[in-house]
């Protein structure tokens, strides 16, 4: 278990030059709470099959002594949407639910059964500010942008332990705007766009 009420910071690492457009990974490190550096990254090509890399795009956290985690889904851009989502956590495999249909933001949250866990991951005040909850532990998250922050934020509460740093850090490499209902509306010429450019 990880102390409760502490805050973290990671930080956005640049490529080198030698690395191709096609081949960028985004990706931002930094310490947790004890447990080391953790490492957010995406497109992770590595949690997407070959065969399946022009369709689905990978994200994924790694640390010290943080278990793995990683999500697949719909590319958009070089995100993964929760459209078709697969989420991993510690190796096993998380089963996810919204409602698409609420007008009501924490209605519309993404849940997560996850380890025998149940979650919800909720927009809060903006689209650069979301909180992972479960019984007895939340991790608030926010970004310092929306594409590509230089850097991303949390604060926890409750008991907090690395399952919830894992899961939580994730979330933030995962195109989320449909979880408010006006995000939602603003992002779905896009969305359509690339299932239909699939």
């Amino acid at each position: 278990m990880v102390s409760s009420g502490f805050s973290f910071e990671l930080h956005r690492a640049e490529p080198s030059a030698q690395v191709r457009a096609r081949d960028r990974v985004y990706w931002w490190t930094g310490d947790v709470a004890g447990l080391g550096t953790v490492e957010l990254a995406y497109p992770a090509r590595e949690v997407v099959p070959v065969a399946d890399q022009g369709l689905y795009v990978g994200t994924a956290v790694r640390g010290d002594s943080i278990p793995p985690s990683t999500f697949r889904g719909l590319g958009y851009t070089v995100q993964p949407r929760l459209a078709r989502g697969l989420l991993t956590v510690a190796g096993q495999t998380a089963s996810l639910s919204r409602s698409a249909w609420s007008t009501d933001k924490r209605a519309r949250g993404l849940r997560i059964s996850a380890l025998g866990r149940e979650y919800t991951y909720v927009e809060e005040q903006s689209k650069r500010h979301h909180a992972l909850e479960r019984a007895g532990a939340k991790v608030v998250v926010s970004r310092s942008s929306w594409k590509n922050p230089k850097t991303i934020s949390g604060t926890t509460a409750g008991a907090t332990d690395s399952v919830d740093l894992s899961l939580a850090i994730l979330l933030e490499g995962v195109y989320t705007r449909n979880l408010s209902l006006r995000g939602a509306m603003i992002s779905a010429p896009g969305r359509i766009f690339s299932r239909v450019g699939s």
